[in-house]
């Protein structure tokens, strides 16, 4: 017997955002998380202007912003002359409520969320439950659960959100295929409470900081300072996350004679991959199930929302007696924004920082300082930057 209800697999912003507007209309939803609590790891901080604006339904962003820290400008360095230009947010004043990016930890947004949720008798979690497999008939959905003493569970429900991360379960058992590359280099990424905004002068909370040999990310948070830098994939993690190596880099990034104190530090690889199709029969997927780029314009989390209003917002039609091929609408207009605009643009952000030839480094500094210095241009660019253009162009497609 199928259940009455949406299975949402995990518990990340995407996820909850999605079973919150679900939950909102009524829609009973059960959401499945792998791990034994919301993880609360420093991964994406960075929300956007329209993020921000769409995240006001739920009443969550007046404690965000208490808790996050704003950040109304941004700007592209040169690592040895210094700023190249600086975007000013207030240029979107008309455009948004939040004329600002917000420094936040997403997993202060998932905590309220479910927080909010967990008030809601039509809403069940379920934690320490992996999504291993999904099945699908005319009627519903299975997601079968691994449970972490090995054993398996099938959960039934007539619609199924995929949620479940880059290595997606429910992305891989419907069979839909991810393209794309591996970005050579790895990135490394630390947390330190050297305040580089009293060492760097004009220095924004949000920096990118090119250079031919080896650039590198600044962004301020509420309590520390994130700094990103790219790694030679053949230098071994062991050597990567040595705390002399890693100090060895950050001193000669902003000499320190005191030492740099470390909060937290990591190492991944980054992909660029895009899902061949966002929805299949009763099956959806949202977030870095559906799309995986690089950090750099702090696109990946914000997308993902963007994908779970899309995606709530017509399965809610469809929960309602819509066609269900109105599912395949919300595909072709996020795969749009995840190739056209968030790949594209994180692709971009990477060619200025790591350019090497001089004059296309010239060419490409040039181009923002004309940008910045342009009010059109300007806020133009800041409408692309910031996702609003995205969500705008949304409704031309089919």
């Amino acid at each position: 017997m199928t259940e009455n209800r949406v299975i949402v697999a995990g518990a990340g912003p995407a996820g909850l955002v999605a079973a919150a507007l679900l939950a909102d209309e009524g829609i009973p939803v059960l959401i499945v998380e792998q791990a034994r609590d919301l993880p609360d790891d420093l991964r994406a901080s960075t929300f956007h202007p329209p993020t921000l604006d769409m995240l006001d339904r739920f009443g969550v962003t007046g404690a965000m912003i208490e808790q996050g820290l704003i950040c109304p400008t941004w700007q592209f360095r040169d690592r040895h002359t210094g700023v190249i230009a600086t975007f000013d947010l207030g240029h979107l004043k008309d455009d948004t409520r939040h004329p600002y990016r917000l420094q936040c930890e997403q997993w202060r947004l998932t905590r309220m969320l479910r927080d909010r949720l967990a008030t809601n008798p039509d809403v069940t979690f379920v934690y320490d439950a992996k999504a291993v497999e999904v099945a699908q008939d005319a009627d519903g959905v299975t997601l079968t659960v691994e449970r972490p003493d090995g054993s398996r569970e099938p959960l039934r429900g007539r619609y199924l959100v995929g949620a479940d991360g880059a290595s997606s379960a429910v992305r891989k058992s419907l069979g839909i295929g991810f393209e794309g590359m591996t970005i050579p280099e790895i990135f490394l990424t630390l947390s330190t409470t050297f305040p580089f905004h009293e060492a760097i002068g004009d220095l924004t909370n949000i920096a990118y900081i090119s250079d031919p040999e080896e650039w590198f990310v600044l962004l301020r948070t509420a309590s520390l300072w994130r700094v990103l830098f790219p790694t030679d994939p053949g230098e071994s993690e062991e050597r990567m996350l040595d705390p002399a190596r890693i100090e060895e880099r950050l001193q000669a990034m902003i000499p320190n004679p005191a030492g740099y104190e470390l909060r937290h530090r990591t190492a991944y690889r980054v992909h660029e991959r895009v899902a061949d199709t966002y929805a299949k029969g009763r099956c959806f997927i949202a977030g870095d199930a559906a799309h995986i780029n690089n950090p750099l314009g702090g696109m990946g989390m914000n997308g993902g929302v963007h994908d779970a209003f899309n995606l709530a917002g017509k399965l809610i039609e469809v929960w309602r007696g819509a066609d269900l091929a109105l599912m395949e609408r919300y595909s072709r207009q996020r795969r749009k924004v995840a190739l056209e605009t968030v790949q594209a643009t994180a692709l971009r952000n990477r060619q200025i920082l790591n350019q090497r030839d001089p004059e296309v480094r010239r060419a490409y500094h040039d181009d923002l300082r004309a940008t910045a210095a342009d009010p059109a241009k300007h806020r133009a660019f800041l409408l692309r930057s910031s996702m609003i253009q995205s969500l705008r162009d949304l409704e031309a497609v089919a």
